[in-house]
């Protein structure tokens, strides 16, 4: 059975477009991982500053694996675009 990760995120004032770009590399990679069957990049209607990553995958752990194709200093630098740390949770059918 295959599990939905939804991921939250909100930019810091004057960041909205910078974190939307780090976000969207950050898709074009874990697209790519094995066990991801789709993911997609959301805005938020009502504030730029609000995004959100809704992912499919094969497994929890399959997610868990391409949360490492990530390199941390990736990471590290788009930490001084969130105005708080970014949340998430998976969900079933």
């Amino acid at each position: 059975m295959s599990i939905t990760r939804i991921n939250h995120f909100e930019a810091k004032p004057g960041s909205e477009d910078a974190l939307h770009a780090f976000l969207q590399s950050v898709v074009s990679v874990v697209e790519t991982c094995p066990g991801c069957i789709a993911v997609q990049l959301l805005r938020g209607a009502e504030s730029a500053a609000q995004l959100a990553i809704i992912e499919q995958w094969d497994s929890i752990e399959a997610h868990q694996r391409a949360a490492q194709a990530i390199p941390p200093e990736k990471m590290q630098e788009a930490m001084a675009l969130f105005a708080k740390p970014a949340s998430g949770m998976y969900y079933q059918p």
